[in-house]
């Protein structure tokens, strides 16, 4: 069975730092892309930062550049997100998914384009920046 599960979020003051994981069962990272979406109250889900398991290109929306840094352990099946300088406007469940696409195409998607190519989500984890 496919799994992916999230862990690492909590509560952090503004300009702090929180370790996102997300472990992968059931299925090698090797043929797959690995993104991180976000989705805040009220909000659609908007990708963060998406890394290919084939040549292990990246890619960050511009409002992470810098301060989030995604990465990829394929020995051990599991994709990190690094977020540095959080902000308050970043509060929000964090979600990690599998990608049947190159990570340009994936972390632009928007519930417009009705996410297409990303096949399995997990259940998230919540990530709440505020003094």
């Amino acid at each position: 069975q496919v799994q992916l599960v999230e862990s690492g979020g909590g509560l952090v003051q503004p300009g702090g730092s929180l370790r996102l994981s997300c472990a992968a069962s059931g299925f090698t990272l090797d043929y797959y892309s690995i993104g991180w979406f976000r989705q805040a109250p009220g909000k659609e889900r908007e990708g963060v930062s998406c890394i290919s398991s084939s040549d292990g290109s990246t890619y960050y929306a511009d409002s992470v550049k810098g301060r989030f840094t995604i990465s990829r352990d394929n020995a051990k099946n599991t994709v990190s997100l690094q977020m540095n300088s959080l902000k308050p406007e970043e509060t929000a469940v964090y979600y990690c998914v599998r990608g049947m696409t190159t990570v340009q195409r994936m972390c632009v998607a928007t519930e417009v384009s009705g996410y297409s190519g990303m096949d399995y989500w997990g259940k998230g984890t919540l990530v709440t920046v505020s003094s």
